[in-house]
């Protein structure tokens, strides 16, 4: 981001991003589409030149499928005397029922591959359904 000075852990975080985007079989020019930036500014990124914003990492994340833990583990505190925050050990997943993680992956694929119309008609489908099966 702006006006901020990158250091090691920017580094690393950018080496991540770049392994990650090559499993993937992304190129830069699809990340950074998706981004709105130009394959520059990511490899900037991926170089640890810049600094990557925390909404960036979401969208990355999602479009590999790869939890942001997984970039974000292992990064060193620039001042390890600083009290460790909530979120920066690993929290376990929050499942609200069994079907949760079905029931999400499902939504992910019908949000990508149908129109809206028909995402409302399955949308409409699936609460009859829920209504029969409580009725």
């Amino acid at each position: 981001m702006a006006g901020q000075k990158t250091d090691e852990r920017d580094v690393l975080l950018g080496q991540r991003i770049a392994e990650q985007r090559k499993r993937s079989r992304l190129t830069q020019r699809a990340v950074a589409d998706s981004f709105g930036m130009s394959a520059a500014q990511l490899q900037k990124y991926e170089k640890g030149v810049n600094r990557i914003s925390a909404i960036h990492l979401a969208v990355f994340s999602r479009m590999t499928g790869t939890p942001i833990s997984e970039f974000l583990d292992g990064i060193p505190h620039p001042d390890e005397a600083v009290e460790r925050g909530f979120a920066e050990t690993p929290q376990p997943p929050l499942v609200a029922e069994p079907w949760s993680n079905l029931a999400r992956a499902f939504a992910r694929q019908i949000s990508e591959s149908f129109s809206e119309e028909q995402r409302r008609d399955i949308s409409a489908a699936i609460e009859a359904f829920g209504r029969e099966l409580k009725g």
